[in-house]
């Protein structure tokens, strides 16, 4: 059965190999000439700087955890974690790369219709989205070759975690500070267009862009799949047999097609996407919203396929491949969901619209209800999901079995990660394009060319945020199972007398009966991790008003003192509002990644297993609910804004647009830095638990 580890590895080169030949195409294409070239020089040199000093600055952080896990835990684990932080990094670094050299060749293509210039900014995309999986599923692949057991490369996904806390929490505070003060002081204050070369922070705006929604988002699913996969796996290394055997025989792995299954999924939406890209083609009475569309179906399609072939070869239980069916309907109902209430075309985004008539105040608190509203159906669809997919798995008879179907459910929810991540990073390939034409002053065909494109770009990044936000919920589930099965293992392992004559089952049931709320160790762990949630968000918010201030500052002095700037005589300095967002990116990193990697860690080893599952589950289901509000609510609160500007409610200029944009401006940092770090953040404290388990049982015994 292990030759069919060859399909990982046929994917992944087919990924790769697809991937150059998309970089090729980009390349090849005009990029124009005159200042649309210095406008994408000036964003290209921005950004990879950018993303240069927040990996330099992570390098010593990475080094030293990974000596840690090697010397605490296993060196397997210490090395795993090196690899996935290096290949979480690449995938976006890479991707990045292409998005800021795709874009204005986008800008230019537009003069010859909207079809080539959709094609070649989803290409600039799919680049991001194909790295992202293919390695992922490359390190997996050959960690399970080398070693078998998943908990030797858990670290391969703590590594993929760290990175894309950091990247969110940093790529989201750089892209609102320039956000934020380029619409306050130009669009307010100013009175001047978006986008307007006049405006200081707007080359900073169109970097954090690329910061935020290619690389950031690229190394949040990098980082979902990494672990949901792992988790699937520690959850099929089981035995059924009595516990004391997995002492006499190491850990026995009762079903090989389980635990190959997950990688073997992955191979196959890796394909699937391939195939799906070649879906994205707009022109004639194809709309660009269209063809996007078209190629998430067709991915999804093949994937569910696929997966049904592989489920029957493999001789699994067919309730597996439901509980991939349920991950894929809960995909379709989160989007349905999101677009309600994130799309001026229905009642929630309108009415936040209405309110801004009567200005700010009541903007923000139309806003803030709307936003707390959105959260319950989502939450309800996830809850939903995880006793669906668990009995449907089997969970009736084996406890086992039913974890494994959640995780399971999972996958297939990321079967379309490569795709909805080409689909976010093609969002600010042609907001970028859009603003380069707009600062250079190209002709109204390129703009008309364009200004589709962007919409949909805005459109796409709404939903993709959707998905990671429930693909990281259910994903922190499955590692907590993992968590516990953990526990489970390290217990016998330590202590093997004690559980002779049971089963694994059994140990399981009498250990996890422990966390209850009878239990004052999970109270405490509940309340924790309950509140971790709200320092953390707390956090990232800080760091993007500190540096917001810091922007609206600069940009109001070169307003005041740059002779001749308004009149567009002369050009601002731009570089100086760049190394502002930089600088409070990187120096607004540390404490929110304290707050997640120290508390679990005491909890652990003070109070005790029971109290570091409470913690986990406070900040799963806490994490959850907020991620959704503050992405979802800001997203409502953008599109209001647009609504206003189609010419609703007094349109641009009226009082109902400048309350609309101080709205706006409130949401932003919830829906790009604090909504999209949480993802991560409950992540990264479950997989860290599961790395770390068998020493909080081993202290806590001593």
């Amino acid at each position: 059965m292990y030759f069919a580890l060859i399909l990982p590895f046929i994917a992944v080169a087919a990924a790769l190999g697809f991937a150059s030949y998309l970089v090729w195409s980009i390349l090849r294409e005009k990029a124009g000439s005159g200042e649309v070239i210095t406008i994408h020089e000036a964003i290209k040199v921005a950004a990879m700087a950018y993303l240069n000093r927040q990996y330099r600055t992570l390098l010593t952080f990475m080094v030293v955890v990974a000596i840690i896990l090697g010397i605490a835990v296993k060196w397997q684990v210490g090395l795993s974690f090196i690899v996935g932080a290096c290949f979480s990094a690449a995938a976006g670094y890479i991707g990045m790369t292409i998005a800021v050299r795709a874009n204005v060749r986008t800008a230019n293509a537009a003069e010859h219709g909207v079809g080539k210039a959709l094609r070649i900014a989803f290409k600039g995309g799919a680049v991001t989205g194909l790295l992202m999986v293919a390695l992922a599923l490359l390190g997996l692949s050959v960690f399970f070759l080398l070693w078998q057991d998943p908990i030797l490369f858990a670290g391969f996904g703590f590594g993929g975690s760290i990175v894309a806390l950091f990247a969110r929490i940093g790529g989201g505070i750089y892209t609102k500070s320039a956000d934020v003060g380029a619409d306050l002081v130009g669009k307010v204050e100013a009175g001047i267009p978006e986008d307007d070369p006049r405006n200081p922070a707007v080359i900073a705006d169109f970097v954090g862009d690329n910061v935020g929604d290619d690389a950031g988002m690229a190394a949040d699913l990098f980082e979902t799949y990494a672990v949901t996969m792992i988790g699937a796996m520690l959850l099929a290394v089981i035995p059924t047999v009595p516990a004391l055997k997995v002492i006499e025989g190491g850990a026995a792995i009762y079903h090989s097609g389980k635990l190959i299954y997950p990688l073997l999924l992955g191979a196959i939406a890796l394909l699937a996407t391939i195939i799906g890209t070649f879906a994205v083609r707009a022109g004639g009475r194809t709309k660009p919203s269209t063809a996007i569309l078209q190629g998430i179906l067709v991915t999804s399609v093949i994937s569910i396929i696929g997966f049904y072939f592989l489920t029957v070869w493999l001789n699994l239980p067919m309730g597996i491949f439901y509980a991939a069916i349920v991950g894929v309907v809960v995909t379709v109902l989160l989007a349905i969901i999101n677009n309600y209430y994130t799309s001026y075309a229905y009642r929630p985004t309108k009415s936040i619209s209405e309110a801004s008539q009567a200005g700010p105040a009541v903007n923000l608190i139309t806003g803030l209800s709307i936003g707390l509203e959105s959260s319950a159906l989502p939450v309800v669809v996830i809850a939903s999901s995880i006793p669906i997919a668990y009995f449907v798995a089997g969970g009736f008879l084996s406890i086992i079995d039913g974890f494994y179907g959640v995780a399971i459910a999972v996958m297939a929810m990321l079967s379309i990660a490569g795709i909805i991540v080409s689909v976010d990073a093609f969002g600010p390939i042609v907001d970028n394009a859009n603003g380069i034409a707009e600062m250079a002053g190209l002709g109204e065909d390129v703009r008309a060319g364009l200004d589709p494109l962007d919409a949909l770009g805005n459109t796409t990044k709404s939903l993709t945020k959707a998905f990671a936000i429930g693909s990281a919920g259910l994903a922190a589930l499955s590692l907590l199972f993992a968590y516990l099965v953990e526990v489970v293992r390290g217990s016998i392992e330590l202590n093997p007398q004690a559980y002779t004559n049971l089963t694994f089952q059994q140990v399981l049931l009498e250990l996890t009966g422990k966390v209850t709320l009878m239990s004052p160790k999970v109270i405490l762990g509940l309340f924790v991790g309950g509140v971790l949630v709200f320092l953390f968000t707390s956090l990232c918010m800080r760091g993007v008003a500190k540096g917001a201030f810091s922007m609206v500052s600069e940009v109001r002095r070169q307003f005041r003192e740059i002779k001749g700037l308004m009149e567009g005589s002369v050009k601002p300095d731009y570089a100086r509002c760049v190394d502002i967002s930089v600088r409070a990116a990187l120096k607004s990193m540390a404490l929110p990644g304290i707050t997640v990697i120290v508390p679990p860690v005491i909890i652990g080893f003070a109070v005790g297993w029971e109290a570091l599952a409470g913690l986990l589950i406070g900040a799963t289901v806490t994490g959850l609910a907020t991620a959704i509000f503050m992405a979802t609510g800001g997203a409502a609160w953008d599109d209001a804004k647009k609504f206003i500007e189609l010419g609703n409610y007094g349109g641009k200029g009226s009082s109902a647009h400048a309350a609309a944009v101080v709205g706006d401006t409130v949401g932003d940092p919830c829906k790009d830095t604090a909504g999209p770090a949480i993802n991560p953040m409950i992540k990264a404290i479950n997989m860290l638990s599961v790395i770390l388990a068998p020493l909080f049982l081993l202290i806590i015994l001593a």
